[in-house]
């Protein structure tokens, strides 16, 4: 019976590996591409002075992430960026959501914290079946975050990924998506609280003639306390909280340095050059697998291949390491760009 158990649950397990490290290859691709799409073809592709990236590419750019280039689209992790956003694309073209008046991108938010709410059941399951359709439900929710975004540009005209920082859309949706990963985290501690992880294996003597002999003999050592469980998910917690901050501040900043057009013609061609160095490229590649939402998928990762603990064991001190490693690198190029696009140019400069 355990034999014909293990076979199609390895087989199983091979195939969702092959996808994982398909995707991987896949975005990887993508980055090349991305970078050799900035690199090589003005940002904007309404220009007609040179050769637009619309022009040479062989998927149309009303599906291609890579067409309508911006800070908060190079900004974005790989999943919602490569994957989630072309989806919606294609899904709206099929549905016409963003033609449905009543639909209005509110209501896509607040539907998503009631998908939030059901994964989060799902994820505090004991069966890991159950679990794993959380876990999907999840990022289901992650793909309608992506969608009432889209519909939200679609009937104001807007190209490519924009954050409208202070409209009411744009603080309706960041308290949604809160709401969604605090029910997410909440879900994730009643199932290590019912199900605490135990702390690893001990061997113990057993009594041969009323003297102690040692055998191979291993069992499970104690539990893992409550207590522990609080440090680890809080931990996690403010991780994500630092992270989601941090890559707001640098989306707002950023698009104020390099997307403003009430600029001198100087300027603009310095934004340019900022945008399309390879030094900014890297920090925005840090952040795509530093960012929220990538966490998350790695979270919903962990969850999905029953390595929940694991996961908040190994990343509990190196993920504040990496985010305040970016967050110093990211500080520092703020300063350098602004003084290369304004200050040298009001005559700080002997250049």
């Amino acid at each position: 019976m355990k034999e014909k158990m293990i076979g199609p649950s390895s087989q199983i397990s091979k195939l969702l590996l092959t996808l994982l490290v398909l995707v991987i290859v896949f975005y990887v691709y993508m980055d090349f591409n991305l970078y050799i799409r900035i690199h090589n073809y003005p940002l904007d592709n309404d220009d007609n002075n040179t050769v637009n990236y619309k022009e040479i590419t062989w998927v149309s750019c009303h599906i291609n992430p890579l067409c309508d280039v911006t800070v908060k689209a190079v900004l974005l992790d790989h999943t919602n960026y490569y994957l989630f956003a072309p989806l919606v694309q294609i899904v709206d073209d099929l549905l016409k959501i963003s033609d449905t008046k009543w639909i209005t991108p509110n209501s896509i938010s607040f539907f998503h914290i009631l998908v939030a709410i059901l994964s989060a059941k799902c994820i505090s399951s004991n069966n890991l079946a159950y679990r794993r359709i959380g876990v999907v439900l999840f990022e289901f929710r992650t793909w309608l975050d992506d969608l009432d975004g889209h519909v939200a540009r679609v009937r104001k005209h807007i190209k490519g990924e924009r954050s409208e920082i202070g409209t009411a859309g744009y603080y309706i949706d960041g308290i949604c998506d809160a709401v969604g990963c605090t029910a997410l985290i909440i879900g994730i501690f009643i199932f290590l609280k019912n199900n605490p992880p135990r702390r690893g294996y001990v061997q113990l003597p057993t009594t041969v003639d009323g003297k102690e002999a040692n055998t191979n003999t291993n069992v499970y050592n104690l539990k893992v306390t409550t207590k522990k469980v609080v440090r680890k998910v809080c931990c996690f917690s403010l991780q994500l909280i630092i992270s989601s901050t941090a890559w707001n501040r640098y989306i707002a900043i950023y698009q104020d340095l390099l997307e403003r057009t009430d600029v001198k013609p100087m300027e603009m061609i310095r934004q340019n050059e900022v945008f399309k160095s390879s030094f900014f490229f890297m920090i925005t590649w840090l952040w795509r697998v530093s960012n929220v939402h990538n966490l998350t998928h790695l979270l919903l990762l962990s969850i999905f291949c029953d390595k929940l603990w694991e996961f908040f064991k190994n990343i509990q001190y190196i993920g504040y390491g990496v985010l305040l490693s970016v967050i110093c690198i990211t500080e520092i190029n703020i300063i350098d760009v602004k003084s290369f696009i304004y200050h040298k140019l009001n005559g700080n400069s002997t250049k």
